[in-house]
């Protein structure tokens, strides 16, 4: 006869959920910080939102991986331009605006990167 183990629970640490949800943890509510967030949950923030998280999401702070995603840059790219810390959704509008050397210049990287990897994957198929 098998025996049917309960179910476990699986959860994740505050900053694993934050960066799963695309948001910065410190700029989360204090509870969301405080506890641990149990998969049920995560799918729970993700197909319905609060309006914490809707905010965060619309108007930052932002982490550097949407951040970079925003600006169409790699992280390292972030980096060599100068942004170390978070940024708000009007301070990413205002750098595309504005539109410095070093964006074009890690844009025109990336775009690089991206033809290099899509050249190597057509070869390898």
């Amino acid at each position: 006869m098998s025996s049917s183990k309960p179910k476990t629970i699986q959860t994740m640490k505050p900053a694993t959920a934050a960066k799963k949800l695309g948001v910065l943890l410190s700029a989360t509510p204090a509870e969301f910080q405080a506890g641990v967030v149990s998969r049920d949950e995560l799918n729970e923030l993700q197909s319905r939102p609060p309006a914490w998280l809707v905010d965060l999401r619309r108007n930052g702070p932002h982490p550097k991986q949407v951040i970079a995603a925003k600006l169409r840059i790699s992280i390292s790219g972030l980096i060599r331009g100068g942004i170390t810390g978070p940024l708000t959704t009007a301070e990413i509008d205002a750098l595309k605006a504005e539109n410095p050397a070093w964006l074009e210049r890690e844009r025109s990287v990336q775009a690089e990167t991206r033809k290099e990897a899509l050249r190597l994957k057509q070869r390898d198929s």
